[in-house]
């Protein structure tokens, strides 16, 4: 991994293939980031009122990226009159067909501007530039091209023949896909006639900082985005505001009772994406190869910086051995280091509180008796840094299969029948998603009528478009993002 070098596919020691690999790092010149940013409030930066400020860091290396301000309750206060002086006098007034040129027109940007939105958010994130070029900045201009589609169509979309927008949006967004979250919250919202006030995560603020860039470069009328950045005090500004018509929070459990508790009684619409504990279930008659890619996809993509993360491995107790085996050698491949590096699979933990808690529950893993494997791995002297670990013997009771860690950590379970396999999958708190892997396709739909998870994927993981919603049950939260799902919390009923 970390000394350069990668095994191929081979049986034996003699028919090994080693090969070096050569940095490819992408270039940071692209990135021209501010030594400070202001907040983005009715289409300009401005000064916070009480002059606060943090600094955004590099999880790669602790470097210190730029300082950020932080917004106190009278920012949010300016903000969310910003937003709602847009709604009453501009945006709620547009033409859906003149809403979306807007939306069309950030989605363009997004793509031209693309390679310095990965740059940013591996940057800031510390995930693979792989991933952010790959996955995260095209989906992000996917669902402003889908939600654009959408603008003059809501009359369309099922929720009544002449559907109203609910006015002012308080939107709060994790740190584990900064770029993408903002579009799942933003691109809806706009499309349904609604303003914007959204806060990004403390530790990833700069892509969402570069996105409201993005926005005055569309010419976008003043006050339908701000951005306000800060910490816990912030976001619960946000959500505790009045004036705010509809919340949308993805994040932690915790946090998304503490927000229930703070809407209820009032009129405020909300939708709740939070934790998921994912069981990743392969049959004996799985393609098996594939399934080991989708289990490393499912549970090391973005450092298992995923709510909907593969974290549980439930394997078919005549398989479990050989899968495990092929696992292993899989993840022996992997490289983690230098997230921009185009080389790296695997790259930086977000924050040392995040860091932290990976190790304490991995450590209480073991302590509870399960099994703990991780390849042979040199972490960076800087920066937060955890490996790809696997635990076998793991049983129901440990608390590594019940609680989210939210790293590359991966409980691996055996089942013997079918019925077995569901009861385990769904003998969890959360219910976000799942995966199945089989050759047959009546077992495929079998399991995804009792799986209690509001996605199941069939021989992949980890896949998501535009198109399809997405949310959970249970202490997963409530509520759709994506699809013609997506805009029904956006609307008034």
């Amino acid at each position: 991994m970390a000394d350069d070098t990668v095994v191929g596919s081979a049986a034996t020691s003699t028919t090994r293939a080693m090969f070096d690999y050569a940095p490819a790092p992408e270039s940071r010149s692209v990135v021209d980031i501010a030594s400070s940013y202001g907040l983005f409030i009715d289409g300009e930066f401005t000064d916070p009122v009480d002059g606060r400020s943090f600094k955004t860091i590099s999880p790669a290396s602790e470097e210190v990226l730029a300082e950020v301000s932080e917004a106190s309750e009278r920012d949010v206060d300016l903000a969310v009159r910003a937003a709602r002086n847009a709604h009453t006098k501009v945006w709620s007034k547009m033409s859906g067909r003149e809403r979306s040129k807007y939306l069309f027109r950030i989605a363009r940007i997004i793509q031209e501007r693309s390679r310095e939105l990965a740059v940013l958010e591996s940057l800031d994130n510390g995930k693979p530039i792989r991933e952010s070029r790959d996955v995260d900045v095209p989906l992000v201009a996917a669902y402003f091209f889908y939600y654009a589609g959408w603008a003059d169509k809501l009359q369309y979309a099922g929720f009544g023949p002449d559907p109203r927008p609910l006015g002012v949006a308080g939107q709060v967004i994790p740190w584990n896909f900064p770029l993408l979250m903002l579009a799942w919250k933003i691109a809806p919202a706009l499309a349904a006639g609604n303003t914007v006030v959204l806060k990004p995560a403390e530790t990833t603020p700069l892509t969402s900082l570069l996105f409201a860039e993005i926005c005055q470069q569309a010419d976008l009328p003043p006050g339908v985005v701000n951005i306000v950045t800060g910490a816990g005090e912030t976001g619960r500004a946000v959500v505790a505001h009045p004036d705010v018509d509809k919340v949308a929070f993805t994040g932690s459990t915790d946090v998304g009772r503490s927000i229930a508790q703070t809407v209820a009684g009032t009129t405020k619409s909300v939708t709740l994406e939070l934790g998921g504990k994912a069981a990743n279930i392969v049959f004996d008659d799985a393609p098996v190869d594939q399934a080991v890619e989708g289990i490393v996809n499912g549970i090391f993509f973005n450092q298992g910086h995923v709510c909907c993360a593969g974290s549980r491995l439930l394997v078919q107790e005549s398989v479990a051995q050989d899968v495990l085996d092929r696992l292993k050698r899989r993840m022996a491949t992997l490289r983690l280091g230098d997230p921009l590096d185009k080389n790296t699979d695997i790259g930086a933990i977000n924050s040392a509180e995040q860091l932290a808690k990976i190790r304490s529950l991995s450590d209480v893993g073991e302590a509870e008796g399960a099994g703990r494997w991780s390849p042979a791995c040199d972490l960076p002297q800087h920066g937060f840094w955890f490996p790809p670990t696997i635990f076998t013997g793991v049983s129901q009771a440990h608390r590594i299969a019940r609680e989210e860690i939210f790293g590359p950590v991966l409980s691996v379970i055996t089942f013997r029948t079918p019925a077995e396999a569901v009861e385990k999958a769904n003998n969890t708190p959360f219910g976000l998603s799942a995966g199945v892997w089989t050759d047959k396709g009546s077992r495929i739909l079998w399991m995804a009528d009792r799986l209690r998870a509001g996605v199941v994927w069939a021989n992949t993981f980890n896949k998501f478009d535009p198109t399809s919603p997405f949310g959970g049950y249970k202490e997963s939260g409530y509520g759709r993002e994506g699809g013609r799902h997506g805009l029904e919390a956006y609307l008034a009923k």
